[in-house]
């Protein structure tokens, strides 16, 4: 298909006939076509967003404010729409929304995009508001339509009917006449018990796209007299163009041009194999003035020497200082360090320029904060930003990667663009080598533990000391950096934590559930080693420290009940366990283990239980734990980037920087908490309580607890 193709497909739908439904952000819910859409033409109605379109072959579109990258959004907001419309799973189809940081604005962060594992709980009320409100219109059309009351037509499964008349229609039919209704301010919304879709495991709307290779994707689109670029980034954080050669860059068949760019050079070549082989071909000597130059094991002994300072408050309940000095008191510390980890999705970063005749330029990207991408492109490009459209691709994952402020990739591919004059279509490309080597990492994190246990075996103290990058660039306190931390869910009398913002030029960033992949592992590992120190079991023990009624408590004990806690374990087997509250949703994980072949933890089975409000769709819900678990388990098992000799950076691809393999996934068994909490976040929460409960039973079947991360790293070093 190409780019024309692309665009008159998607220009066409949303101009063709049919009902746009526009939903406000709070709280009037009006009608109104979609806003910054490329061709326009949809019904003028009210200049307002636009959520649902049904068409005039009974088909529901939604169109999605957050990008669709295999967590689920799409199916997650249809079903809240579906469910309030009464549509049939069926009919129901979704696109990524237009750009608007106003129209679109995720409600927990102010402007559009997707992230924090929100989409569901900022998008619950306003999706199903959505669906009750376009169910309402079509209803009073059928009234207008037929002359009979409104309150005598039911809505069932996609189809509009009145029993005393025998009438009935598909919601196609009566698309336009329900477009010039008048909305309800205020629609009703279904009672939980009366719910048909939500809760059930619906077929992902993406799924058939993905298997038969119809989906498209930034790397997709092709237009005619296509334009590859790549940037040639240096191998030091801070580093800097100091001179180059392009000679035998330029003799490359296919290159068309070398550009020295803020972030390095670029090549420009007819072909990719071309671009990536004249980037080869540069000889170029980087200026290292200003580079971290030091090692992960110098950052580390760096780090280290912040455990004894002042640090910035973040709790201080009780005296612990007294606590530690009680007599009887037994003291157990602990100090673990956490690597860079690099993202690793699938799809490496892109993007597609294209200039229009008028002069506007179409981006086309996966964009999860396209606001930020459409400003910063305009800017670069010198162009109004209603001359910029952003065009959310389906995108191969992100973990984190493409939620950055300021977007920094979108500022090297629009200035690569714009250097070329835009003559011609772009596409500027990262390989995975870029990616893994090109920072925005989730930072390396240094913790120190101190616990006191008094002569009953009881937890009076913990102190807990936290180093690292500020993922905010905060001089003070970052909650991210002490999150799972300050707010400890266990009982202790005496509690204090601190952090330290360290300041190096490696640019870091959030990673799949930001603090709690370091503090998650901290907090449950150590918790683990107080208990077994004074002979307690870890479930119980835990129970114990938390409240009976706690949501914690009781995903702790569905995985205890899954994991048939306290039997007798295979022989050469051990198991731990973890349980964290992340974004909102609370997991417990029980991990079994033994000891593999090549001396590293082979992890058989994981237990998991998740309560994160109401189940929207469980098929999704498990499918997230599952991905969480495999994600989580790679990182803690192999994962790190290091700075070697001088900071050079040693990882570059998946030879070095691997995922975990097919034939090393555990078994997985994962039962959703029945709740009617409203929805919390799943793209996130399962990734923390893996590497607690691997850790866990690694000190139990081996004696050795885990003070550095990766574990397999450990073990060789």
């Amino acid at each position: 298909m190409s780019i024309h193709d692309i665009n008159t497909t998607r220009r066409g739908f949303l101009a063709g006939a049919g009902l746009v439904i526009g939903v406000a952000i709070a709280p009037k819910y009006l009608s109104a076509a979609p806003t910054g859409v490329p061709g326009g033409g949809a019904p003028e109605l009210m200049p307002l967003n636009a959520f649902v379109k049904i068409g005039t072959d009974d088909t529901v579109t939604v169109l999605s404010k957050h990008i669709e990258f295999g967590q689920g959004p799409f199916t997650g907001l249809a079903t809240l729409v579906a469910e309030e419309l009464d549509a049939d799973w069926g009919q129901m189809r979704a696109v990524h929304s237009p750009t608007d940081n106003k129209i679109y604005a995720n409600l927990l962060f102010g402007l559009q995009g997707t992230g924090g594992s929100s989409s569901i709980a900022n998008a619950y009320e306003q999706m199903r508001t959505a669906g009750a409100t376009a169910r309402a219109m079509l209803v009073a059309a059928a009234a207008e339509e037929w002359k009979v009351p409104a309150s005598e037509i039911t809505v069932e499964k996609g189809r509009i009917k009145h029993a005393a008349s025998n009438k009935e229609s598909g919601f196609g039919a009566l698309a336009d006449k329900a477009a010039k209704q008048t909305p309800p301010d205020n629609p009703k919304l279904k009672d939980p018990k009366d719910f048909v879709l939500i809760g059930q495991e619906l077929p992902k709307l993406d799924t058939q796209g993905k298997t038969d290779g119809t989906a498209i994707f930034t790397l997709d689109i092709a237009p005619d007299n296509l334009l590859i670029a790549v940037v040639a980034h240096p191998k030091h954080f801070g580093a800097t163009v100091k001179s180059f050669d392009d000679n035998e860059a330029r003799k490359v068949k296919g290159v068309v041009d070398v550009k020295q760019m803020p972030q390095g050079v670029a090549v420009y070549a007819d072909n990719t194999f071309a671009a990536l082989k004249g980037r080869d071909a540069l000889k170029i000597e980087w200026d290292l003035s200003k580079a971290e130059t030091r090692s992960s094991q110098e950052l580390a002994d760096d780090y280290a020497k912040h455990f004894n300072q002042p640090g910035l408050e973040a709790t201080n309940t009780g005296n612990v200082a007294e606590a530690f000095k009680q007599p009887g008191i037994e003291t157990i510390e602990a100090e673990i360090v956490f690597p860079f980890l690099a993202h690793a999705p699938m799809e490496p970063l892109d993007a597609v320029f294209i200039k229009a005749a008028d002069g506007s330029v179409d981006v086309y990207t996966g964009a999860q904060f396209p606001g930020f991408d459409q400003q910063v492109a305009a800017q670069i490009l010198k162009l109004d930003e209603s001359k910029v459209r952003v065009n959310t691709q389906l995108a191969g994952g992100s973990f984190g990667r493409k939620a950055q402020f300021g977007s920094p990739y979108m500022q090297e591919a629009a200035a690569v663009y714009a250097a070329t004059g835009g003559d011609r279509p772009l596409k500027h490309m990262w390989t995975r080598e870029d990616d893994i080597q090109g920072g925005f990492y989730r930072p390396m994190y240094a913790h120190k533990m101190r616990g006191a246990i008094n002569k009953d075996g009881e937890i009076t103290a913990w102190e807990q000391v936290i180093v690292g990058q500020s993922i905010m660039a905060k001089a003070d306190l970052d909650s991210t950096s002490v999150e799972g931390a300050s707010n400890l869910p266990y009982h202790v009398p005496n509690l204090k934590v601190t952090s330290h913002n360290t300041k190096l030029v490696i640019p870091p960033l959030w990673w799949r559930s930001v603090g709690h992949t370091h503090t998650g592992f901290a907090v449950e590992t150590f918790v683990d080693e107080l208990l077994i120190r004074v002979g307690k079991d870890p479930v119980e023990g835990r129970l114990a420290l938390l409240a009976k009624t706690s949501r914690h408590a009781g995903v702790l004990r569905k995985a205890a009940e899954m994991a048939n806690w306290g039997a007798t374990v295979p022989e050469g087997r051990a198991r731990g366990v973890a349980v964290v509250e992340s974004f909102g949703s609370f997991v417990a994980q029980v991990a079994e283990v033994s000891v593999g072949a090549d001396g590293a933890p082979r992890v058989h089975k994981v237990w998991c239980a998740v309560d994160c409000g109401v189940a929207v769709n469980p098929n999704i819900i498990k499918a997230q734990m599952e991905g969480g678990i495999g994600y989580g388990l790679g990182a803690v098992l192999f994962d790190a980037v290091t700075l070697g000799k001088g900071g050079k950076i040693m990882q570059s691809n998946f030879h070095d920087y691997r995922s975990i393999r097919i034939n090393e996934m555990p078994d997985v068994a994962v039962e959703i908490i029945k709740s009617t909490e409203k929805p919390t976040g799943v793209g996130e929460p399962g990734v923390p309580p893996v590497g607690p409960a691997v850790a866990n039973a690694w000190r139990k079947l081996t004696g050795a607890p885990v003070r550095q991360l990766p574990i397999v790293n450990l073990i060789s070093s």
